[in-house]
């Protein structure tokens, strides 16, 4: 790697690197800054580019902050706790929430410098945040995997609802209105229910309703942009 003058002032986990001969102060400034440019961790950065190994980096970082290290492979996937952390947290900071005990979480994390994130994710859940240091690589797979199963399961369960719908004319419903009972509108409050649900776990700012002539259309509001989430 290139020698360049470090414009950084570099610290904590990336000094620790250097110290054990990891880095050069050059290799992290410049690994530092290209992390940054590409809006990932400085560890997932030197993990996905294959410049150190995510067992030495964990081992650095457990020796320099006196954290022992965490094996997240013996942790049973269904114990995340990924409803309580937005999706958006969870990627933009690189951490995974692993388990709650009353009003703490801990959150699996390869860089526990990152005090920042932990902040941001106790401003946005209202509990106290305590890091878990893991090794990155099994950190990235946990996170993929855990968050493509929630979103299948929230598929699922909006599927199964939306199998059970059923959509009547004017003529037909007042038909029905007057002999329906309240066990007829379950379906319909389950899926209701379950897109309320998304929306809170989303974080996001407003959930449109669109009826049209011949379909139906449901849009949430994120970050500013619109996106479609169901055609029942």
């Amino acid at each position: 790697m290139a020698s360049t003058k470090p414009k950084f002032n570099l610290g904590g986990l990336a000094r620790r690197l250097i110290h054990d001969q990891l880095l050069t102060e050059d290799e992290a400034a410049e690994c530092f800054e290209k992390a940054l440019k590409a809006k990932v961790t400085f560890v997932s950065y030197l993990v996905e580019n294959k410049i150190l190994n995510a067992l030495d980096i964990a081992a650095s970082a457990s020796h320099e902050f006196g954290v022992p290290l965490f094996d997240l492979d013996i942790i049973d996937p269904e114990s995340f706790q990924t409803g309580l952390v937005e999706e958006k947290l969870i990627r933009k900071h690189h951490a995974m929430p692993i388990f709650k005990r009353g009003n703490r979480v801990f959150l699996a994390v390869s860089d526990p410098t990152n005090h920042q994130g932990l902040d941001e994710i106790k401003f946005h859940t209202g509990l106290s945040t305590e890091a878990v240091l893991v090794e990155e690589d099994k950190l990235a797979k946990t996170i993929e995997s855990a968050l493509e199963a929630n979103d299948n399961v929230m598929s699922e369960l909006l599927d199964a609802d939306l199998d059970n719908l059923e959509f009547q004319d004017e003529e037909e419903q007042n038909k029905d209105d007057q002999g329906a009972s309240g066990a007829d509108d379950a379906p319909v409050v389950r899926f209701v229910n379950k897109i309320l649900l998304d929306a809170i776990n989303s974080g996001v700012s407003d959930i449109h309703f669109e009826p049209f002539e011949k379909t139906y259309r449901i849009r949430y509001r994120s970050d500013g942009m619109l996106h479609e989430i169901a055609t029942p």
